[in-house]
């Protein structure tokens, strides 16, 4: 897991605070703040190995970087540090969502929690339909800030291929309680599902992540259908049946 330095927390809860205003919370600092160390405490739980606040960080941090292209900044931000609030990483759970993240659930939360900071409702259901609209990682259609949202979350696809080596080994860090065999079907149905797309990203600036991530998915796929094939054959044939 990527180092988070000491000041982490602080960064993180200016950062909340900033976004929340640009939104236009009514509510007094210590209540803003408040929420904040919540966010920042959930996207801190030790079973986060992935999921956690250097991913937050890197989200945040891309949304920047395509904000010119957004409506509305601050509600993709706030999107942002939602998507992923509420999450679990066993098993029965992780099969049955986005890999744990459980969006709508998530959802509920940030329109529960901004909702009560005052900010009008109107927003809090907008930043509550952006996290929705990363279930399956496609932007609600002709919906910038969307695409921005979800370029955003997948921009760690794009990345160097050493950070992109830490990034899987984080992957099966956090659901290192699921057996292999189950992990790698898992893991390489949705790296097949990603590369039949016909493009990974939908912002115009984030078109430009297209190819490294092309790049760095079909590498691992590769990666892993050999292990996979390789467990098979470590695997002893069943007795044959007269």
């Amino acid at each position: 897991m990527g180092v988070i330095s000491a000041d982490a927390p602080a960064w993180f809860l200016s950062a909340f605070v900033r976004a929340a205003h640009g939104a236009g919370t009514t509510a007094d600092g210590d209540a803003v703040r408040a929420v904040g160390t919540d966010l920042v405490g959930r996207w801190s739980a030790p079973d986060r190995r992935f999921h956690n606040l250097r991913h937050l960080a890197d989200v945040l941090h891309r949304v920047d970087e395509l904000a010119e292209e957004t409506h509305e900044p601050d509600l993709v931000r706030l999107a942002a540090w939602y998507h992923g609030a509420v999450f679990d990483a066993t098993r029965k759970v992780a099969a049955a969502t986005q890999g744990g993240e459980q969006t709508t659930s998530s959802a509920d939360l940030a329109r529960t929690q901004l909702t009560e900071l005052g900010i009008p409702a109107g927003r809090a259901e907008r930043v509550a339909q952006l996290v929705d609209s990363l279930a399956r990682h496609k932007p609600l259609p002709k919906d910038v800030d969307s695409a921005v949202l979800n370029d955003a979350d997948l921009g760690m696809l794009a990345t160097e291929p050493q950070r992109y080596r830490e990034y899987m080994a984080d992957v099966r860090a956090e659901y290192a309680h699921i057996p292999l065999p189950d992990y790698l079907d898992a893991r390489i149905r949705v790296l097949t599902k990603l590369l039949k797309r016909p493009s990974l990203y939908w912002s115009p600036m984030g078109a430009a992540w297209e190819e490294p991530a092309r790049q760095n998915v079909d590498a691992e796929l590769h990666r892993l259908l050999k292990e996979r094939a390789k467990l098979d054959a470590q695997t002893p044939a069943g007795p044959e049946r007269s």
